[in-house]
């Protein structure tokens, strides 16, 4: 595509709301570049169960950040959203349009809004949080950080895993509450917009059959293989990888603690519950351009795209 102005697209929305479908197809009319911005996607181990673009797809266009850590790794949102600026300017200086998708929205936050200038906080300190809240819940860890930091903790909401984590973790590390690191420095965005944002919120019934229907193809596109192999590397249950949805519930299916039904009907559970928690997010917390109350479709598409080429010409 001739000059856009250096815009970039993002295309957010919970899980399985079609967001890679669009990217896709926007790369291939734009001539664009498909940069992930999937928390689950980064990770090589899970190309099936994260739902990451086919082989094929990513023989159409090129596709960065996908599958490019290993399984033992844990990956920040500093971390990706300084790659992910790399691969913007990479796409700008060879005159292609960036396409960022996913729908981790801290990634994104960090990608458009910056991050504040917080130490990084060591791997065993990330390590020790995760085994805490697996072991005792996310309410033995909200209660250690209302112990320690009560003013941070009041600002949280109990329920906010991610939140409540990020916070203990930061203390745990530097000694210094987060909201006093926050307090000190501005967010500061790694890269210029501007930013054109896409959310697709689909209804609720539609997004979920869609969690639903989607498990059950990547069941048959050898999920349950993935977990195997994942599995028999041993890897510590904390890390990010070992937590991936589907990953939890097809383990004790293989370890022989319930049937292939159970562990599939739990599974769509918690996609579903992860997909409710996304979209309540985005709701709150992220500004978008243009807001789809449907999934997408190649129908939608044909709506869609002659908006976002005005954009990128304007």
């Amino acid at each position: 595509m001739a000059d856009h102005n250096l815009n970039v697209l993002v295309i957010a929305g919970p899980t399985a709301s079609g967001k890679s479908g669009l990217a896709l197809r926007l790369a291939e009319e734009l001539g664009g570049v498909v940069i992930n911005a999937d928390s689950m996607q980064v990770y090589s181990d899970l190309r099936v169960l994260t739902a990451r673009p086919s082989i094929e797809d990513e023989a159409r266009v090129p596709h960065k950040l996908y599958g490019y850590l290993d399984g033992a790794e844990v990956c920040t949102a500093a971390a990706w959203a300084a790659r992910a600026a790399e691969e913007i300017t990479t796409a700008r200086n060879n005159n292609q349009v960036p396409i960022v998708v996913g729908g981790t929205g801290l990634y994104l936050k960090a990608l458009i809004e910056g991050l504040s200038d917080i130490p990084e906080v060591p791997l065993e300190v990330r390590q020790t949080a995760r085994r805490l809240r697996l072991e005792q819940g996310n309410d033995a860890l909200y209660q250690s950080l209302l112990d320690k930091d009560p003013e941070g903790a009041a600002r949280l909401k109990p329920k906010d895993r991610q939140r409540v984590l990020r916070a203990w973790e930061v203390l745990e590390a530097t000694g210094t509450p987060l909201h006093v690191w926050q307090a000190k420095s501005q967010p500061k965005p790694l890269i210029d917009g501007p930013f054109h944002t896409v959310l697709f919120q689909p209804l609720r019934e539609n997004l979920y059959a869609a969690c639903n229907g989607r498990f059950e193809v990547m069941l048959e596109c050898g999920a349950l293989a993935e977990v195997e192999a994942l599995m028999a590397r041993g890897l510590d249950l904390t890390l990010p990888v070992m937590k991936a949805l589907g990953v939890p519930d097809l383990a004790a299916f293989v370890r022989g603690e319930m049937s292939l039904e159970d562990a599939v009907t739990k599974a769509q559970q918690h996609t579903r519950n992860y997909a409710k928690r996304q979209t309540t997010w985005f709701k709150g917390q992220f500004s978008a351009s243009e807001t789809l109350d449907a999934q997408y479709s190649e129908s939608l598409f044909k709506e869609i795209f002659p908006k976002i080429r005005q954009y990128l010409l304007t």
